[in-house]
């Protein structure tokens, strides 16, 4: 079997364009694709850490004393901290 790359056609804002050729010009990169390919595996690893960070305080959460108080006034108390 073959492997053959697959082209995709992604849009960078302007920003996007110039960090990632910025990227690239300081040799820490040989390419674009090199930069995008590095932007992901550390997007995988940063929302994996953060789905693990929020199972844990759910786990707290669940494990914890129950509240005397409401919902609605949790949610409040947190808008207003």
């Amino acid at each position: 079997m073959i492997d053959i790359d697959k082209v995709m056609n992604i849009s960078f804002t302007k920003k996007q364009e110039e960090y990632i050729s910025k990227q690239v010009a300081s040799g820490e990169y040989q390419n674009n694709s090199e930069v995008i390919r590095d932007a992901l595996r550390l997007h995988g690893i940063y929302r994996e850490k953060v789905i693990q960070d929020l199972r844990k305080e759910i786990e707290l959460g669940w494990d914890g004393p129950e509240s005397q108080q409401t919902m609605d006034q949790i949610i409040e108390s947190k808008k207003n901290s």
